[in-house]
């Protein structure tokens, strides 16, 4: 299943360096106002992408929510396996101090 992150934006422009270089502000307005994001090339290589300012904070707040979602599930795992074979951290200290001795 395809989740959409970036739903309401406009396919991105492509331009050179040079070419934002010239025109930052008519960059920062379409990506404000239109919702369109410029891709942002260097020697014909894709460097950065200028979006929204709203838009980032939402994407990061995805990706924030995506990761704790992530170390949830790991924690969720490591507690269902059960605690057989594991080592507190005062033991596994002890152990470290007695391979070092």
């Amino acid at each position: 299943m395809y989740i959409c992150y970036i739903c309401n934006m406009s396919e991105p422009v492509i331009e050179s360096m040079a070419e934002v270089r010239s025109h930052l502000a008519d960059v920062l307005d379409r990506a404000r106002r239109d919702e369109t994001p410029t891709i942002i090339t260097r020697r014909g290589k894709e460097e950065a992408v200028v979006i929204d300012i709203r838009e980032y904070r939402r994407l990061s707040r995805l990706a924030e929510a995506a990761e704790e979602s992530w170390l949830n599930r790991l924690a969720d795992d490591a507690e269902a396996e059960g605690l057989e074979g594991s080592v507190s951290l005062e033991e596994m200290a002890a152990l470290l101090r007695a391979h070092h001795a």
